[in-house]
């Protein structure tokens, strides 16, 4: 860059931002010398929080009904798994209860003739 462009660029960017000066948000009102535009000033400010306050309700209004739909499928979600631990504990205690199977007879011995056949 150019000795002269530096100097420039400052100025071009310093301008743009003094002309920025609409951007909404609280100004100091006491600077202001007449009385009207100390009033209009005011009244900015009035309406600026106005709108931000309802922007912030709306927001807040709105994370506090994604979190109850959140806590009502959660619920939903307990109670299911619940049921399900209830069954689960139904069926173990009928395990429990039933009477043990009576186990086979040992085939250890030599299986027998026929009945009726001749030894």
């Amino acid at each position: 860059m150019s000795k002269t462009a530096l100097p420039m660029l400052c100025l071009w960017l310093w301008s743009s931002l003094a002309a920025a000066q609409d951007i909404p948000g609280i100004e100091l009102c006491t600077a202001e010398k007449s009385m009207e535009r100390r009033t209009s000033c005011l009244q900015s400010n009035i309406d600026f929080l106005k709108r931000t306050t309802t922007q912030a309700a709306l927001d807040q209004q709105q994370k506090l009904d994604a979190a109850n739909r959140a806590i009502v499928a959660l619920q939903a979600q307990v109670k299911s798994l619940q049921e399900a631990m209830a069954a689960l504990v139904k069926a173990a205690d009928k395990v429990k209860t039933a009477p043990a199977p009576v186990p086979a007879a040992p085939t250890d011995a030599k299986p027998s003739a026929a009945p009726g056949a001749v030894k």
